[in-house]
């Protein structure tokens, strides 16, 4: 079958099998490595991309489903001014160790972020309770994340 689709502002056409997963899609297809593939059962959040500006995960997301929609995976988020803050906020705080997470929690982060759901500590980690990270510990991670809300801890 055939899709067609936005991804990081492109339009993009492609033959694919109706069971084919975004997060293949954009890997295998579009050579987007900076979506992960790891949990492969919707738990981790290192594969998530913004479909239409919402979190998903891209390893139980049919790319059927993206058919006439707006992808944005971290290749296409750095390429954007909002990347800067959030990279920035990221380095000053030490929240990345190995970096697997860091693509999926940054691309959760900016959705949060654009629909005004970073108010205060509860909603911060209500926001990344989808996105796992198994080396910082998250103390960086939160900090960054209050540093860009301009929440006070």
């Amino acid at each position: 079958m055939r899709v067609s689709l936005t991804v990081n502002g492109q339009n993009v056409v492609r033959d694919i099998e109706p069971q084919e997963l975004l997060l293949d899609f954009v890997r295998d297809t579009l050579h987007l490595k900076g979506t992960k593939a790891s949990c492969e059962v919707q738990v981790c959040g290192a594969c998530t991309v913004l479909v239409d500006g919402e979190p998903v995960s891209a390893c139980c997301f049919l790319a059927a489903d993206a058919e006439g929609r707006d992808v944005l995976t971290i290749e296409g988020l750095r390429e954007q001014e909002r990347f800067v803050p959030l990279e920035s906020a990221f380095t000053r705080h030490a929240a990345v160790q190995c970096g697997f997470c860091t693509p999926g929690l940054l691309l959760t982060i900016a959705s949060l972020q654009e629909r005004g759901e970073l108010g205060d500590e509860a909603a911060i980690r209500h926001g990344l309770e989808g996105n796992l990270c198994r080396c910082t510990g998250y103390r960086g991670i939160l900090e960054a994340v209050r540093e860009i809300a301009g929440v006070e801890e």
